[in-house]
């Protein structure tokens, strides 16, 4: 048997991005911020499609954790990052566990679609709140962390370092739920789960656990990029938002948790560099790149190192 290197390669990367953080150019340093944010909400999308799930409605937790972030901070005058982060998890994991007792009975295209219809249930709400900012949305600001002043010049790279850690420490716990009994059934149930039944393992209990853990790693993402962008609005549970989640994720692949990490770096690059080059056409450089990635790669960016081992 191999030797599973994820968890050293995760400790690798996650010093090396720290170590790295006080020289990269302010541009770089907000392209991965946003890369991170988004490949943890995509490690969620991730654990459900190896369930044999989509969710095109994942925008609902990514909103939830950004609005509960920012109404800790306007409501509470509470503007700690962890505190801000810790209330992105707890609304969307009460959220997603009431939920989850519907979404768990629905399979393929009526779990697609039910998901997404309760992410433009939360827009519409957010849109008619004026209390929230109606479609402006509102601003938000993290000072502290832990208690320390983070605001002036060290604010950027305090964010940037504290998403590093963020993201490593949900990639690692997310391998280790994979490596578990239950994480190992996601697979199972994507194949048989009448079998599984007859295993003595519950389908629904999984997949509505799956579902929890996914919606709270989409809420930390959203709680995540509305700290680094400062502003939050309801276009991030609008169905595109959704869209670009499952875009990534199928770009991505599921074999590894670094694939979800890896396919956001990758989008977010095309996206920023296409849109600065080509401003009328870089959606069309995103629906050729995916063209490609599915014609070339139908398992993902991350089969290109499988096939590799595979290959060795």
């Amino acid at each position: 048997m191999t030797r599973d290197r994820t968890v050293l390669a995760l400790l690798v990367v996650v010093a090396v991005l720290l170590a790295a953080g006080p020289f990269l150019p302010r541009w770089m340093i907000s392209l991965f911020n946003v890369s991170m944010g988004y490949g943890i909400v995509v490690l969620g999308m991730m654990l459900l499609m190896r369930t044999g799930l989509v969710s095109f409605g994942h925008g609902l937790y990514y909103c939830l954790g950004a609005y509960a972030a920012g109404m800790i901070d306007q409501i509470w005058n509470v503007s700690d990052m962890l505190a801000m982060i810790g209330g992105g998890i707890v609304v969307t994991a009460v959220v997603s566990t009431i939920l989850g007792f519907l979404l768990s009975k629905y399979r393929e295209i009526f779990f697609a679609m039910l998901s997404l219809a309760f992410s433009m249930i939360l827009y519409g709400l957010l849109v008619k709140s004026a209390s929230l900012g109606s479609t402006d949305g509102f601003n938000v600001a993290a000072k502290t962390l832990a208690g320390m002043d983070i605001t002036g010049k060290g604010l950027r790279l305090t964010v940037y370092s504290v998403t590093v850690v963020v993201m490593g420490i949900a990639a690692l716990l997310l391998h280790r739920y994979l490596a578990s009994h239950r994480g190992r059934l996601a697979g199972a149930i994507r194949d048989n789960e009448l079998r599984v039944e007859y295993m003595g393992a519950s389908v629904r209990a999984t997949v509505h656990v799956n579902y929890v853990i996914s919606a709270v790693l989409a809420g930390i993402g959203g709680a995540l990029m509305a700290i680094n962008i400062g502003h939050i609005d309801p276009e991030m549970t609008y169905w595109p938002q959704s869209g670009e989640f499952v875009f990534i994720a199928i770009l991505s692949g599921t074999a590894s948790v670094f694939a979800p990490l890896g396919g956001a770096l990758v989008f977010e690059t095309v996206r920023s560099f296409a849109y600065e080059y080509s401003p009328n056409t870089w959606q069309m450089v995103l629906g050729i790149t995916m063209l490609v990635v599915m014609i070339f790669l139908p398992g993902g960016l991350w089969s290109l190192f499988t096939r590799k081992k595979v290959a060795a």
